[in-house]
């Protein structure tokens, strides 16, 4: 599971979590919803590490990451983040952005890097978009290679950062498509502004 307990986090002045606490057992499917700005994308961000709360403590399967940063590494492949901006490495194209996780971190063949992009690519609909380069692809496109990506490092835990926000009534739609397949495969936190998305997601 992942354990949130008593979280603080600012930045400067400003006042971004405060005493938060949050139990993810694994299975479940947590959307957190609120306003922009009100810490949701911090919150995911400070359970993968790439922000380090200023207190409070982080467990993930047991392991706990607050303050012991040989444990991060280990415990963050098996956390596949889904960002908003979709944080794609623009000189590398779709193939390599995908594997670029599992070559270094896990050290995976080429001949299995070959069939994991494959299935992935299938699994996401955009197999003809293999060797396309990330500005060659619209933003929901891009969005599903971001899926594909993390997903790639085979992980037990999906978390989406907003994965919608910047997309349009149909990408949309299809990433929505794709979280509510996932969910009956992996244990998946989603943060979200939108209502109607939470309550599709969550159902």
């Amino acid at each position: 599971m992942i354990e949130v307990k008593n979280i603080y986090k600012s930045f400067g002045t400003l006042d971004v979590l405060k005493d938060v606490s949050l139990t993810v057992n694994k299975g479940e499917v947590v959307v957190i919803i609120g306003p922009s700005g009100s810490g949701k994308s911090t919150l995911l961000r400070c359970i993968n590490h790439l922000e380090t709360p200023d207190k409070g403590e982080i467990v993930v399967d047991g392991e706990v990451l607050t303050g012991k940063s040989s444990q991060i590494r280990k415990v963050r492949a098996n956390l596949g983040m889904v960002f908003q901006q979709f944080n794609l490495f623009p000189h590398m194209n779709v193939y390599d952005n995908i594997t670029l996780g599992p070559k270094r971190v896990q050290s995976m063949s080429k001949e299995d890097m070959d069939k994991t992009v494959d299935d992935l690519l299938a699994k996401v609909g955009l197999s003809d978009k293999k060797f396309s380069y990330p500005p060659q692809l619209s933003g929901g496109q891009q969005q599903r290679i971001a899926i594909a990506r993390a997903l790639a490092m085979n992980p037990e835990y999906m978390l989406f950062d907003e994965p919608t926000s910047a997309l349009d009534p149909i990408s949309t739609s299809k990433i929505e498509d794709l979280a509510v397949e996932l969910k009956s495969k992996y244990t998946v936190i989603m943060v979200t502004h939108n209502m109607q998305q939470a309550a599709r997601i969550s159902d």
